[in-house]
């Protein structure tokens, strides 16, 4: 059971509802033979042994049928490709036999529902089946041709034309509503595979402009300076070769150009690798929203104040839950609390997406956690009800 679980829970959302609607539809489509068996024991009459077993196998045939249909369809359907002729006409001719075997085995000369029933169930499973790739108006036309087949066939076993009609349109409405509601997992399934790529997309786009962000900033530093030291360097060249004074100058110069440049460098890279404990919320927000996760932030405003070390030290807890709840986790919302006393300041992270991440587990964590040593604080996290709390508290006044 753990190995299930396990299995399980390293699925995605979407893989979850993918793997839940494809063996839905399994079950149900496999479930065929039980229902022939349900239909033989309501027979009032005596059926003959040949027509027990051709119903049967044609029941399971069609079973088999539907199921490989659904699977070919499923995978069709996610290429955007049409189902493959020659499995649906082998499914449609399993479901035939059962019909014939049934419109036989059950045709006593009078008025019966098993008859129409025998034909509208194997023809509907197969028609559901086809739901993975067929849209709503391909399969209404075929619900109808279901529905006068059942009826005719009640027809011929003796049932009066009104009563007939009335059974085949039932049976319409019946195979109709089967069918559409296949049709629409099919959809729901669509939609959250297209959500979650979206999903990918954004979190993608909000760390390309990160990079960009980076990029430019760097840019601004370092052409207008580089342009300057490359002219400065063709002159004290020129200097040189002629012999004339002013070289030295102009090396001095680039010596000190470079040096400030490599200053400025360094503080756009600090400024990227630091921690900001506003910015980092401000991120939080924008990234988590990006990813599809709802962010809250409260008590915002109750940081200010605050000493430089501490705002840099819960600036790097931020960052790296939200790099958890990113990475680690399928959360829908996740709350930031930061709260302020006389004499400690305690920010909290929780998410409904419970990972497996702990105290004891993963760098990042660990590297934080003595992080906050260092500022006499303290790291906790911990999972219970399904929602994953990171809890980080430090003294208001470092020693």
């Amino acid at each position: 059971m753990p190995t299930v679980t396990r299995w399980w829970g390293s699925r995605s959302d979407p893989e979850r509802i993918e793997l839940y609607t494809r063996w839905s539809f399994y079950s149900l489509l496999g479930a065929l033979p039980l229902f022939a068996v349900a239909v033989l024991g309501s027979a009032a009459e005596p059926v003959p042994d040949l027509a027990v077993g051709l119903f049967v196998a044609g029941a399971v045939a069609t079973a088999v049928g539907g199921v490989l249909v659904t699977r070919r369809g499923l995978a069709a359907h996610r290429r955007g490709e049409p189902l493959p002729y020659r499995t649906v006409a082998g499914a449609f001719a399993a479901a035939g036999l059962m019909a014939a075997a049934g419109a036989w085995a059950f045709g006593t000369g009078g008025s019966t529902p098993a008859v129409p029933w025998s034909v509208a169930l194997p023809l509907g499973t197969v028609l559901t089946a086809c739901a993975t790739v067929w849209t709503t108006r391909q399969l209404l036309p075929h619900t109808v041709t279901i529905g006068v087949l059942s009826g005719f066939a009640g027809h011929l076993d003796g049932t009066p034309a009104p009563a007939a009609v009335a059974q085949g349109i039932a049976l319409t409405l019946a195979v109709i509503g089967v069918v559409l509601a296949f049709r629409f997992s099919v959809w729901v399934l669509d939609v959250v595979q297209e959500t979650a790529r979206s999903r990918g997309v954004a979190l993608q786009l909000a760390l390309a402009e990160e990079r960009l962000r980076f990029a430019r900033d760097l840019h601004d530093v370092m052409g207008r300076d580089l342009s300057t030291i490359a002219v400065k360097s063709q002159l004290a060249g020129e200097l040189v070769r002629r012999g004339q004074p002013g070289a030295a100058e102009e090396l001095g110069d680039i010596a000190r150009i470079a040096e400030g440049s490599l200053r400025e460098v360094r503080e756009v890279v600090r400024g990227y690798r630091s921690a900001d404990l506003a910015g980092e919320l401000a991120g939080a927000r924008s990234v988590l929203r990006a990813a599809g996760v709802a962010c809250t932030v409260v008590g915002e405003d109750a940081g200010a104040g605050l000493p430089p070390q501490v705002h840099t030290a819960l600036g790097w807890v931020v960052r790296e839950a939200v790099t958890n709840v990113l990475r680690h986790s399928r959360a829908a919302e996740c709350t930031i609390t930061l709260s302020v006393t006389s004499e400690e300041v305690r920010l909290s992270v929780v998410n409904d997406g419970a990972g497996e991440a702990g105290p004891g587990r993963g760098n990042g964590l660990t590297g934080l956690a003595e992080r906050l040593a260092g500022l006499d604080g303290r790291l906790s996290a911990r999972s219970a009800g399904g929602r994953f709390l990171l809890d980080a508290t430090l003294p208001r006044v470092p020693a």
